[in-house]
C-alpha cells in the first residue's frame, strides 16, 4: 500500500530506558511501514537533557506551541541516585512538569479497556477518567534543607513594596521545608477544561481537594471551580443531564472504590499523578492508560502515563529477553496521529490511528499479550510474548485490517 502522507509534523519527544527501546520498535514496526512520518525530533533522554542544561525540554514545549500536536515518550525525573548514575550537572526537574507549565491545560487519563482484563475492583463497569491539573504545586516547588535551628517563613513582596509574611515552623534542629505555588489563571483553565470535557463526553464531573486542612491553597481551587460552574456551566450541565460534584479527596477515594465508574474525576497535580496510576493498575496495568494534555489554546501533547520501566531496561542491557507492555506508548502515537489527521483534514491518518488501536485490543483479546497482562487475564492459556513479539503480533493484525 502507498504510505499515508502527512502535511504538518508532529513534535516527537524521545525518552529514556525501556520505553525508549519500545519507542524505536513502535516506529519501525507499526508506523514507518505505513506512514510517511513527519516529525520534529527532540531527544528528552536524560543524558541529552543534561548536555543541553535542560534547554531541549523548553524547546520541545515551544515547538508544541508552533505545531499544535506532540507525542512524548516516558522520561526519567532524576533523584539523588540518578544524579550519581548519570553524572548529572544538577538534579533536573520533571520534564513533564516543565512542559505542562509552559503549555498549561489539563491532563486527561483514561484506562484502555479490553474484554479479557477484568478490573480488580469488581463493581467498576465503566472507565474512570482522571483529569489532572497540569501546572504547579509540588512539580514547580522550591525546597531547602534546614541545617540548624531557626525560623522558616513564607514572604511575599508586592510590586509596591508591601509584604505578606507567614511563619512555617520554628525549627529546633535540622529539617526540610518546601514552597509551592499555583496561579488563579491556570486553575481557571483547569476548571473550564474539565467542564468542557464533561459536556463533550456526557459524563458527571467530580472534583476533590483537601480544603478543610488547606484553607487557603486548596480552598482557592474549590472556590474557583464553583464560581465558574455557577456562572458559565450550571445550565449546560442541567441540559445535558450530568452533574458537577465536589467533595474532599479522602471522601472521593472512598466513593470511587464503591462506584461503577463512568465519570471524570478531577484532581490537583499530585493527586492526579497518584490516582491515575491507581486507576490504570486496578483496570489492568500501568501500561494500559491513555494520557493527553489539552491546553486552553488548543495544544495537544500525548504521552504514556507510566514510567520508563527501569527494571526491564537493565535486563535488556544484559541481553535478557523482556516482556514490556507497549500499549500506552502506542496509544500516545495513535492519539497524536488522530489529532494531526483531524487538524490537517487527513482522514486516512485518523483512520489508521483507529485501526492501530483496534489491532492492539484484538491482539490482547485473542490471548496474545505481555506478561503483566498474562497474570491478570481471564483468558485460559494465554500466549505470553516478548516486547518485540507483542508489537509484531499487533502488526500482523494491523496489516490484515489495512
Amino acid at each position: 500500500m502507498e504510505k499515508i502522507k502527512m502535511i504538518t509534523p508532529l513534535v516527537e519527544m524521545d525518552g529514556d530506558e525501556m520505553t525508549r527501546i519500545l519507542w524505536k520498535m513502535i516506529k519501525e514496526e507499526l508506523l514507518l511501514p505505513f506512514i510517511d512520518l513527519k516529525t520534529e525530533y527532540y531527544d528528552l533522554g536524560l543524558e541529552h537533557r543534561n548536555e543541553t542544561d535542560d534547554q531541549v525540554t523548553f524547546d520541545s514545549a515551544q515547538a508544541t506551541k508552533k505545531y499544535g500536536v506532540a507525542v512524548k515518550c516516558a522520561t526519567i525525573t532524576p533523584n539523588a541516585a540518578r544524579v550519581t548514575e548519570y553524572n548529572l550537572k544538577q538534579m533536573w526537574k520533571s520534564p513533564n512538569g516543565t512542559i505542562r507549565a509552559i503549555l498549561d491545560g489539563t491532563v486527561f487519563r483514561a484506562p484502555i479497556v479490553v474484554s479479557n482484563i477484568e478490573p480488580c475492583v469488581k463493581n467498576w463497569k465503566k472507565p474512570i477518567t482522571i483529569a489532572r491539573h497540569a501546572y504547579g504545586d509540588v512539580y514547580k516547588n522550591s525546597e531547602i534543607k534546614i541545617p540548624c535551628a531557626g525560623k522558616a517563613e513564607i514572604v511575599f513582596t508586592g510590586e509596591d513594596g508591601t509584604q505578606l509574611r507567614e511563619v512555617i515552623h520554628e525549627f529546633k534542629d535540622k529539617g526540610i521545608v518546601q514552597g509551592m505555588h499555583n496561579l488563579n489563571k491556570s486553575i481557571e483553565s483547569f476548571a473550564k477544561s474539565c467542564f468542557n470535557y464533561a459536556l463533550d463526553t456526557k459524563q458527571d464531573l467530580w472534583f476533590a481537594t483537601k480544603d478543610t486542612i488547606s484553607k487557603k491553597y486548596d480552598h482557592t481551587f474549590k472556590d474557583i471551580f464553583q464560581e465558574i460552574f455557577d456562572a458559565e456551566y450550571k445550565e449546560k450541565f442541567d441540559a445535558a443531564n450530568i452533574e458537577y460534584f465536589y467533595t474532599l479527596i479522602d471522601d472521593a477515594v472512598a466513593r470511587v472504590m464503591k462506584s461503577e465508574g463512568g465519570y471524570i474525576w478531577a484532581c490537583k497535580n499530585y493527586d492526579g499523578d497518584v490516582m491515575s496510576d491507581m486507576i490504570s493498575s486496578a483496570f489492568g496495568s500501568l501500561a494500559m492508560m491513555t494520557s493527553v494534555l489539552v491546553s486552553p489554546e488548543g495544544y495537544y501533547e500525548y504521552e504514556a502515563a507510566h514510567g520508563t520501566v527501569q527494571r526491564h531496561y537493565y535486563k535488556h542491557l544484559k541481553g535478557e529477553e523482556t516482556s514490556t507492555n507497549s500499549v500506552a506508548t502506542i496509544f500516545a502515537w495513535t492519539g497524536a496521529l488522530r489529532k494531526r489527521g483531524e487538524l490537517d483534514h487527513i482522514l486516512e491518518l485518523s483512520e489508521f490511528a483507529d485501526k492501530l488501536e483496534k489491532a492492539c485490543i484484538q491482539t490482547i483479546e485473542s490471548g496474545k499479550m505481555t506478561k503483566d497482562l498474562v497474570a491478570i487475564t481471564s483468558t485460559s492459556n494465554p500466549t505470553p510474548l516478548s516486547s518485540k513479539g507483542f508489537i509484531q503480533a499487533i502488526r500482523k493484525i494491523l496489516e490484515e485490517m489495512l
